[in-house]
């Protein structure tokens, strides 16, 4: 008999799939688990809008709309020079991912117009909670395009 014969005649195939755990505290277990999840969930959407809400702030933009989930990411696509619509689209699948592109060039553009390198954008591709603490805690400023009032352009047509 060869060694292998021996090893496959030794193993015991014995599948016993009961348990010994009782349901009720399965079903605690469970329950604690779904509910540790929805804490954080929560949690970090808190701290996400709050962090938007500050890179918001900045840019000019009222910081309510940070607190709106689809809705900050069309500003923030905005603020960065694309279009708002991919937002919708990074709901649909395989289509995210083209949105999520357009969501980093928005991010790329928002670093540079906060004075920022252009390889920063790598820490909001790789590690995007730190991107988002740094511009809204650091000092730098939006740039503000000098903005013409509707009176002003008639005044100069009428004359």
């Amino acid at each position: 008999m060869s060694i292998l014969t021996q090893f496959a005649q030794s193993y015991d195939y014995n599948y016993d799939t009961t348990s010994n755990v009782d349901p009720a505290v399965a079903a605690v277990a469970v329950g604690g688990v779904i509910v540790f999840a929805l804490i954080t969930i929560l949690l970090g959407y808190v701290v996400h809008s709050y962090l938007v809400s500050r890179i918001f702030q900045k840019a000019g933009v009222e910081t309510w709309k940070a607190w709106v989930p689809i809705y900050n990411i069309w500003i923030m696509l905005e603020l960065g020079g694309q279009q708002g619509f991919w937002a919708v689209l990074l709901l649909v699948p395989f289509l995210n991912i083209v949105s999520l592109v357009f969501m980093y060039v928005a991010m790329y553009h928002i670093g540079l117009k906060l004075g920022k390198q252009g390889a920063f954008v790598l820490l909001a591709i790789f590690i995007s909670i730190v991107w988002y603490i740094w511009l809204a805690f650091d000092d730098s400023k939006w740039p503000r395009e000098k903005v013409v009032s509707p009176k002003a352009v008639k005044a100069t047509a009428t004359k």
